[in-house]
Formats: C-alpha cells, sequence, structure tokens
C-alpha cells in the first residue's frame, strides 16, 4: 500500500474518530516513554556513582533493553499523534498548526537521539579487557556520562513538547469543536515542560511541573478518548479556514 493510499484513507476517517486515535497515541506514548526514560532508568542509575550504575546495568540487561524497546516505540506513538493533531487543528490554522508539528518533530528527533545513547553504556562496559585503553573504572564513568547525555538530551526534548503544548493549547482554545478549558490547561502544562531550559531549576520544581502536566493533559487525554471532537463544528471551521 503507498504512502499516498495510506494518506488518503487517513483523510477520509471522520474527525472524532481521529481524535480519538490521537488521545490514544497520546496515552500510550507517555506511557512508554516514561516507563523506559524515567522508570528504568530511575531504577539502575546510581546518580555520581558509576560503579554502582555499571553493576545495575550488567546485572539487568533485559531490563535495560527492554526500557530501550519501550522509548524507541514511544517516538513512533508521539509521529502518529503528532500527524493526527496536525490534521485537527489546520481546521483551526493551517500555518500555527503546521508551526506546532514542525516542533514536535524536532522534539521527536530529540527522543530519537535519547534511544540512540541507551544502550551504549553496554558498548563501553563490554569494552573492558585486559588490553583496553582503559581501566574498569574509566569505562564505568564513560558509560555514566553517556547516560548523563541521555538525561540532558530528554530534558531538551521536554522543552519542545512544553512549547507544543502551548501551540496546541492556543488552537484547542481558539477552536469550535473542543472546550477552551482544555487548551488553557494544557498551556499551563507546556510553561511547566518549557522551564527545562534551565534544567537546574526544572529538576528543584519537577512535582509542580509534574502537576501542572497532569492538570493540562490528562483531562484532554480523557476528552479525546471519549469525546473526541464535535464533527458538525469541526467541519464548519475547516470550511472557513479553507
Amino acid at each position: 500500500m503507498s504512502a499516498t493510499t495510506v494518506t488518503q484513507r487517513i483523510a477520509e476517517v471522520s474527525p472524532r474518530l481521529k481524535a480519538r486515535i490521537g488521545g490514544a497515541c497520546e496515552f500510550l506514548e507517555g506511557l512508554t516513554s516514561s516507563w523506559g526514560q524515567v522508570f528504568v532508568l530511575g531504577k539502575l542509575v546510581v546518580d555520581g556513582n558509576a560503579a554502582a550504575t555499571a553493576r545495575n546495568l550488567t546485572a539487568h540487561e533485559s531490563l535495560l533493553r527492554l526500557g530501550f524497546a519501550s522509548s524507541l516505540i514511544a517516538v513512533f506513538f508521539h509521529i502518529a499523534w503528532a500527524y493526527l493533531f496536525y490534521d485537527l487543528f489546520k481546521a483551526v490554522s493551517r500555518r500555527l498548526s503546521a508551526f506546532a508539528v514542525f516542533i514536535i518533530l524536532v522534539g521527536c528527533a530529540i527522543q530519537a537521539v535519547t534511544c540512540l545513547l541507551y544502550l551504549a553504556p553496554l558498548f563501553f562496559l563490554r569494552s573492558g579487557s585486559p588490553t583496553s585503553a582503559f581501566t574498569t573504572p574509566q569505562l564505568q564513568e564513560l558509560a555514566l556520562k553517556v547516560l548523563d547525555l541521555n538525561a540532558a538530551a530528554f530534558d531538551l526534548y521536554l522543552v519542545f513538547f512544553g512549547v507544543w503544548c502551548i501551540l496546541i493549547g492556543y488552537l484547542i482554545f481558539r477552536s469550535m469543536f473542543m472546550p477552551r478549558i482544555l487548551g488553557m490547561l494544557l498551556v499551563i502544562s507546556g510553561l511547566g515542560w518549557a522551564m527545562f531550559l534551565a534544567p537546574t531549576v526544572a529538576h528543584r520544581l519537577f512535582p509542580y511541573i509534574a502537576a501542572a502536566s497532569a492538570l493540562g493533559e490528562i483531562p484532554l487525554q480523557f476528552w479525546l478518548l471519549i469525546f473526541g471532537v464535535n464533527n458538525e463544528r469541526w467541519r464548519e471551521q475547516n470550511s472557513i479556514a479553507q
């Protein structure tokens, strides 16, 4: 089946169904990304202790690989979600919706980089041998530094995600087919994630950022999954935007 045929079939799907699929992809992306990047690495990485981290990684290699697979799957859910949201909100503003999808696709690319960095520590930890140019402690430090890069890349991804939330929140607020309050709450969530421009500050305020995220994103997901969008109002606004 060609890409053109797939695109045409997606275009034929009702806006309400697209919204529900988008909500499902949003939920699954958050679940798989959080499990891989937060739960798994949070369980294995010991901050500031390269030796303990190395022991955890080698002792739980299967868990690390599952976390990698989960993080990679999250990228695909995110791309699908990005396209569906673009297709929905181009009825409000084609240009702004296109800019929002560009922002989140850059974020998806950064998210993919975190996946590349996910398994790299195993390469260093397996490189130790009597003839290696590095000692075992040095290789353990390199593995930990790669995981630090993974965390920094994920923080940068959250900035792009925050900007996307602000843009989509504004589009929801301007739309005729979804409640404005959902847009306002999503903007608040986006402002929280955008604070990762200053990671040190953001990590200190993370409980508040997480609360803002839940306030903005959970109601949106429930609304999309249960109600979707109003088909008639979407078509009406889409005809105005043409």
